[in-house]
């Protein structure tokens, strides 16, 4: 299936590299034009000569997500140039420490908390005004399986990860009266430098490269998706549905 994105314009966060850099590869080869996001600037630029490469095109916007203001300025700026966005890739996230809850510094806690929900909220209140200007507005939420299946010491990201689902579900149950569809994305176990940190004595060379992961999450961002406030898991390459406690 062909992806055809000409002439939207595509955010995506944490773009320097794993599955935020090969997603905005995606959208860029699809024709989609990137704001690429991250703390990283030689990440952003490999990715632009990469994009540039392939007949594609990209904006750079270096910055730190626990920077809420800079969010706020980059909503406006995007309704200045462009007075729209057609797809928001929230990717960007940190682990944290893999430790017991009671044993997690506060400083970490609040440092996870504050990148991977407050900020997510904040490119909901920046971005939402101009992604419902979209025909086709699509969101999409990286989260992970420890949201809904809580692991033993993955305590403040599992709890960061279920509440961005939470935003999410509540978020697309709100715009259903719009175009724009919503959904959170399971990426499940992926060969990037999270993982590793998490999981130290893994083989990488066993775990799905972030590209495979990206060409997956790709039709998400299409005019073509009609679900929203589900959850696709990539490793199944299929939505599921939230369920209540039995």
């Amino acid at each position: 299936m062909t992806i055809d994105l000409k002439g939207r314009i595509a955010l995506v966060t944490g773009a320097s590299r794993g599955i935020g850099y090969f997603t905005a590869i995606e959208l860029a080869k699809a024709g989609a034009h990137v704001i690429a996001c991250a703390r990283t600037v030689g990440g952003l630029e490999e990715l632009d000569d990469v994009i540039k490469a392939a007949g594609g095109s990209a904006t750079l916007v270096p910055f730190d997500l626990s920077d809420m203001e800079a969010i706020d300025r980059l909503g406006a700026s995007i309704y200045e140039r462009w007075g729209k966005l057609d797809i928001l890739v929230a990717n960007a996230g940190i682990l944290g420490v893999i430790a017991p809850v009671a044993h997690v510094e506060a400083k970490t806690f609040d440092r996870v908390m504050t990148t991977n929900v407050t900020s997510m909220w904040r490119l909901v209140r920046s971005l939402e005004p101009l992604l419902v200007k979209s025909d086709a507005g699509r969101a999409i939420l990286l989260s992970s399986g420890v949201a809904t299946n809580p692991r033993a010491f993955w305590g403040a990201y599992a709890m960061s990860k279920a509440a961005v689902e939470t935003m999410g579900r509540i978020w697309a149950e709100e715009m259903a009266h719009t175009p724009l569809k919503i959904n959170m994305v399971n990426p499940g176990a992926t060969r990037t430098a999270m993982r590793a940190q998490a999981m130290p004595g893994e083989d990488p060379e066993t775990l799905p490269h972030p590209s495979e992961v990206a060409a997956k999450i790709l039709p998400l961002a299409s005019p073509e998706t009609t679900d929203s406030g589900r959850l696709f898991v990539v490793r199944e390459n299929r939505f599921v549905d939230y369920r209540l406690p039995e």
